[in-house]
């Protein structure tokens, strides 16, 4: 038994000098020191040995395995070292070669507009309110004085999600006022900005996805000159002193009165083209003195406290902002046209 260890001893060392990659080595491992491994075969047998031999050939045999181990993780140390120069000469880098040059993104056309909106509007007390994009129709329509005969509230108009007609994406900002009055006692002065959804076509000034800013102020002796008063300033703030306005009579069931302010075309200037639809101004909100109906739906005393209301297309902003001509480029990801701003 100690020639048998003896020999396998030198026949493990003789492979183990020609042996040069990782998976050869751990087969040798396996085949002399593994669980069933040949050492491990011939020490099976040390039970037909004497009490006097047994410690002597298993003094032997772990002699060899220690020996073994020790020269296997060494040539495993010498692979490893071998395989990392060639990888290193194989991998190398040339740091002379110019690095890539990464485009540094800024905020979207909009988000500026939204957030010089916000300062502009924070600078004259109002807070931001947030609602759901996912509306009930008793916050968007009934709350709102809009009755069940508006075209507004036809399938062909708006996206509803459950046939009952009972819930919706919203089709404006106006829900979140609601939900406001009906948790905060007057003073009341907010926007909310976010994104609406109505059917419409899409072409250079319509999508049926785009993004508005409500506004609420509620108090005591508030009047439609406080109204102009706000818009006017916030249209001078973001588009010159020298901006020109049209406010028109118009209805909304929720406001009386109610109007609709217009912005001199910035693309043709007053002239006429296909963005302002030839008529020279563009239209960028809908406003009005809050219906008694609505503040009194709320639990607001309409004979105490009087309010003005207004929402505010974003997209129509952004584009009076810049000048851009087609709505569509806002939503369309060119980097071509956002890497000018």
């Amino acid at each position: 038994m100690k020639q048998q260890l003896e020999r396998l001893k030198e026949e493990a060392l003789k492979e183990l000098a020609a042996i040069d990659t990782g998976p050869a080595l751990e087969s040798l491992r396996i085949r002399f020191l593994g669980k069933k491994g040949e050492i491990t075969a011939i020490l099976k047998q040390m039970g037909s040995l004497s009490a006097e031999e047994r410690p002597v050939i298993g003094g032997i045999a772990n002699e060899i395995r220690a020996r073994l181990e020790d020269m296997i993780a060494k040539k495993a140390e010498e692979i490893e070292t071998r395989n990392m120069s060639l990888r290193l000469v194989e991998e190398a880098l040339d740091v002379t070669i110019p690095g890539r040059q990464f485009s540094i993104g800024r905020r979207h056309p909009m988000t500026v507009v939204l957030d010089e909106a916000k300062d502009i509007f924070i600078g004259m007390g109002f807070d931001i309110a947030e609602g759901p994009e996912v509306e009930l129709s008793v916050y968007d329509f009934d709350r709102l004085n809009i009755p069940a005969t508006h075209p507004a509230r036809e399938w062909t108009d708006t996206f509803y999600t459950k046939e009952d007609g009972s819930v919706h994406l919203r089709c404006q900002t106006s829900p979140v006022q609601v939900r406001v009055m009906e948790v905060q006692k007057p003073p009341i002065r907010i926007i909310s900005p976010g994104r609406v959804y109505r059917k419409d076509e899409v072409d250079s000034s319509h999508s049926p996805m785009f993004h508005q800013i409500e506004g609420l102020v509620v108090d005591k002796g508030v009047t439609m000159g406080d109204l102009k008063g706000t818009l006017n300033l916030l249209v001078r703030k973001l588009y010159g002193e020298n901006t020109k306005t049209r406010f028109r009579p118009h209805h909304f069931p929720f406001t009386e009165p109610s109007c609709e302010v217009d912005v001199l075309c910035v693309v043709c200037g007053g002239v006429g083209c296909r963005t302002c639809k030839q008529s020279g101004w563009l239209e960028l909100l809908g406003s009005g003195v809050v219906h008694p109906k609505v503040l009194a739906g709320c639990g607001i005393d309409p004979d105490i406290y009087s309010g003005f209301a207004f929402g505010i297309g974003l997209d129509r902003m952004t584009m009076l902002r810049y000048g851009i001509d087609d709505l569509r480029l806002l939503f369309e990801n060119d980097l071509r046209f956002l890497q000018q701003f």
